[in-house]
C-alpha cells in the first residue's frame, strides 16, 4: 500500500480516479497572461476556503467545489524520515504501511484473542534478537519457527484488507499513502454523500490503530529495501550520495531506512513513534470537493474531536554546516554509467524558492532545456538528463540535483565539464527574456494543472499549511513565478553553483564495460 518517495518519481499524490475540474478559459492558456488574468480567479478560489481548528489542535482546511459530486481527502502528518532517531530509521515508513491494517473493530474477527497473540509475537521476537546478539544461532532458529507459528495463529483472526474493501465498496478511489523525508500523507476520494464514512474511518484508524501483521510487513519492507536499494544501482548511488552531501542533518539517512534498523524494529518502536508524532496538533486534514463546510466542521468535531490533545513534538534542530569543498565518490557496479551532482540550497520558505524552480527548468525541462540540448542533442554524450529540486525534502535546506545517464562509449567524466559549462553560462550571462518567459509559462501551467484537480488542490493546501505556516501561500505562487527576473536567476546561480558547494557521484560499470 505504501510508497516511499524516490529520486526519479517524486510523487505528490495518486491522481487516478480523481475528477479534474475545469479552470476558466482565461486560465487554460497558462502562458497567455497568467499574472493579471488568472490571479483574480485564484483569489476567488482562496476566498472559498474555510479553515477551523478543533479544541485538540487538529487543523481542517475545506474548499467547496460543486462541479462534480466527489470529494478528495488528505490527512497530512507533519512527520517523516527526518524525524527518526539514529538506529531507528524506517519507522515512519513502517507506520504508513501499518495504518492500513485496521483498528480494534476493523480488520479483525476477535480483537481480544488477536491481541493476546500479537503480544506473544513481540515477546518471541525480543527473544530472537537477544539470542542472535548472544550468538545462540540454534536457539534463534527455534524462536523464529515459533514466531512463524504465532503469525499463522494471528492470521486466523485477520480480515485481510478490510479497510480498503470498505472504501472501495463505497465508491472510493485512489486509496494510498506516501512516506517522505518531511511528511506522511494519507489520501483518497469518495462520492460526496460518503463524507461521514471518511470521517469515521480516518478518525478511527488514528484514534486506536492496531499494528497487526507487523512481522509480515517487516518482510515486505525488507524486500522493498532490497529491490530499491541493495539490488538497485541507482538506489545505492542515491543512498551514498545523501550520506556524502549531508554530514549532520538527518536528510543524510534513507527514507526507507537501513536494513539493520528495519530488521530489529519492533511494534513498540512504531507505537512510540506514533504517540510522539501523530497527535492532532501535528496533523492537517484537507477536504476538497462537493461539501458543505458547516457540515464538515460538525462531523469533524464529532469524530476527530475524540482525539486527546498532545503537545507538539520536538522539531529538527540539527543544522547542516556549510560545505567548504567539493565532495566526490565513485561506485563500481553492474550498471550503465551514471553521473549525478548536487548543490545545497535553502528550504521552501526561502524568498528565492521560485527562482530555483526557474533555474531547474532552464537546465532540464523539456527538449529546449540547456542541458538536454547540449548533452543529448548536440554532443550526444547522454541518453537522458534530469533534475530534482528540493531533495530529499524541502522543509529544511536541501539539494538541487542534476543527473545524466551516459550514452554508449561515454564516461561520467565526459559529462561533468559540459554541465559545468552550462552552469557557468547561467552565472556569467543573463538569461534571454524569451527563455525565461518559456519556463515561467511551463511553471504556471504545471501549477494550474495541479490546482485544477481536487486531489492536487488538497495536496498543495496541506503541504503549504504544514511547511510555510499558511495554505494561503499556495495562491501567491503565480505572483512569485511572475516576479522572477533574469537578474534573480544570475544572482542565485552565483550563490549556489560554486565548486565548494558541489557533491558528485558516479557509477562506473564493472569491468569497464
Amino acid at each position: 500500500m505504501g510508497r516511499v518517495l524516490g529520486l526519479l518519481a517524486l510523487l505528490w499524490i495518486g491522481l487516478m480516479g480523481f475528477i479534474a475540474l475545469p479552470l476558466p478559459a482565461l486560465a487554460q492558456d497558462a502562458g497567455a497572461n497568467t499574472g493579471p488574468s488568472v490571479q483574480p480567479y485564484l483569489d476567488r478560489v482562496a476566498q472559498q476556503v474555510t479553515e477551523f481548528t478543533l479544541d485538540n489542535g487538529l487543523k481542517f482546511i475545506v474548499l467547496e467545489r460543486h462541479q462534480a459530486p466527489v470529494v478528495s481527502f488528505m490527512l497530512y502528518a507533519n512527520v517523516g524520515a527526518v524525524n527518526e532517531e539514529d538506529g531507528k530509521t524506517g519507522v515512519a515508513h513502517y507506520l504508513e504501511h501499518l495504518a492500513f491494517k485496521g483498528t480494534q473493530r476493523i480488520g479483525t474477527q476477535n480483537y481480544g484473542a488477536e491481541q493476546a497473540v500479537l503480544d506473544r509475537q513481540d515477546r518471541v521476537f525480543d527473544e530472537i534478537l537477544a539470542a542472535e546478539k548472544a550468538g545462540n544461532l540454534e536457539e534463534a532458529a527455534d524462536l523464529r519457527s515459533r514466531l512463524t507459528d504465532l503469525r499463522a495463529e494471528a492470521a486466523q483472526y485477520v480480515e485481510q484488507n478490510k479497510y480498503g474493501q470498505i472504501v472501495e465498496q463505497a465508491g472510493g478511489v485512489g486509496l494510498n499513502a506516501t512516506t517522505g523525508a518531511d511528511a506522511t500523507r494519507y489520501f483518497y476520494s469518495l462520492p460526496s454523500n460518503k463524507l461521514e464514512l471518511w470521517m469515521s474511518l480516518e478518525s478511527e484508524r488514528f484514534l486506536e490503530p492496531v499494528f497487526r501483521e507487523f512481522y509480515e510487513e517487516k518482510d515486505v519492507i525488507l524486500e522493498e529495501r532490497r529491490m530499491r536499494v541493495d539490488n538497485s544501482p541507482i538506489g545505492k548511488l542515491i543512498e551514498v550520495f545523501l550520506e556524502t552531501a549531508f554530514e549532520q542533518h538527518p536528510y543524510r539517512r534513507p527514507i526507507i531506512g537501513y536494513a539493520d534498523d528495519l530488521y530489529v524494529a519492533t511494534r513498540r518502536d512504531v507505537q512510540t513513534f506514533f504517540d510522539a508524532y501523530y497527535g492532532p496538533s501535528n496533523l492537517v486534514a484537507v477536504v476538497v470537493g462537493d461539501v458543505n463546510p458547516r457540515e464538515v466542521q460538525r462531523m469533524a468535531r464529532a469524530y476527530f474531536g475524540r482525539f486527546s490533545a498532545r503537545s507538539l513534538p520536538a522539531t529538527v534542530t540539527v543544522t547542516e554546516p556549510p560545505q567548504t569543498e567539493t565532495r566526490e565518490f565513485t561506485l563500481t557496479l553492474a550498471s550503465q554509467p551514471w553521473y549525478i551532482e548536487g548543490y545545497h540550497r535553502p528550504s521552501l520558505t526561502d524568498p528565492d524558492h521560485a527562482t530555483y524552480g526557474m533555474i531547474e527548468a532552464l537546465l532540464t525541462s523539456g527538449r529546449t532545456a540547456r542541458l538536454y540540448k547540449t548533452l543529448v542533442e548536440d554532443q550526444r554524450l547522454a541518453l537522458s538528463v534530469g533534475s530534482v529540486n528540493g531533495f530529499p525534502g524541502d522543509q529544511y535546506p536541501n539539494l538541487l540535483l542534476l543527473y545524466a545517464l551516459t550514452a554508449p562509449g561515454t564516461q561520467p567524466d565526459d559529462i561533468a565539464p559540459l554541465i559545468h559549462s552550462e552552469l557557468d553560462r547561467l552565472i556569467n550571462t543573463p538569461v534571454p527574456e524569451a527563455d525565461l518567459e518559456r519556463v515561467k509559462t511551463q511553471a504556471r501551467a504545471a501549477l494550474l494543472r495541479q490546482l485544477s484537480s481536487n486531489a492536487g488542490m488538497a495536496s498543495l493546501l496541506a503541504e503549504y499549511e504544514a511547511k510555510t505556516g499558511s495554505w494561503r501561500h499556495v495562491f501567491a505562487e503565480l505572483q512569485a513565478i511572475d516576479a522572477v527576473t533574469a537578474t534573480d536567476v544570475q544572482r542565485v546561480a552565483r550563490t549556489v553553483f560554486r565548486p565548494e558547494n558541489r557533491t558528485v557521484g558516479k557509477i562506473l560499470p564493472e569491468g569497464g564495460a
